[in-house]
């Protein structure tokens, strides 16, 4: 009597692919955002995406108004804000697929942008990286790193790689 099993070989694509479909796939997640420094997260996120087998997901968080009072004016702001978001993230989907030549995950979420960070990375358990880029001017490295690397970072269940922000195209691609 023979057992109809494979044992798993090198030899054998079946068992390749089996094994590749239960290795989890490292997400590396980036904050996107006005600042400059946006590029060189996200350029370090895919160069990494695409080295180690992973993908790379995008979340931007619209903060809410504070204008209860002007509520047709603050939804039809709010309209307008997603409508620019969702476009600003389909441009950068674009970028990450030529640079890793897979699509991005794509968040866009509504609040205070510390707390929906992390609300995110609690309800994803597939995203295992945090990236971002440090600002370069003198006021500090920008409100998320701060928080991230201070009280906010008792509450990060995922390592949290900061990138300098002057880093040229060059630097980026010989440290990946």
């Amino acid at each position: 009597m023979t057992d109809a099993t494979q044992t798993p070989t090198p030899e054998n694509p079946a068992s390749k692919q089996e094994a590749q479909a239960a290795e989890p796939v490292r997400i590396f997640l980036v904050v996107v955002d006005d600042s400059p420094e946006l590029k060189v997260a996200l350029r370090y996120a895919c160069l990494r995406a695409r080295k180690s087998g992973g993908k790379v997901a995008l979340l931007t968080v619209l903060e809410q108004g504070e204008m209860q009072h002007w509520l047709a004016v603050e939804n039809l702001i709010r309209e307008e804000q997603r409508a620019e978001a969702e476009q600003k993230l389909q441009k950068l989907a674009r970028e990450v697929n030529q640079l890793t030549g897979t699509l991005p995950a794509l968040y866009v979420r509504e609040g205070n942008r510390l707390e929906e960070v992390l609300a995110l990375i609690a309800e994803e358990p597939s995203i295992s990286i945090l990236v971002l880029a440090a600002g370069t001017d003198p006021e500090g490295p920008g409100p998320l790193i701060s928080y991230y690397t201070g009280r906010g970072l008792g509450r990060l269940r995922i390592p949290l790689t900061i990138v300098p922000g002057g880093l040229s195209t060059e630097a980026l691609d010989a440290i990946t």
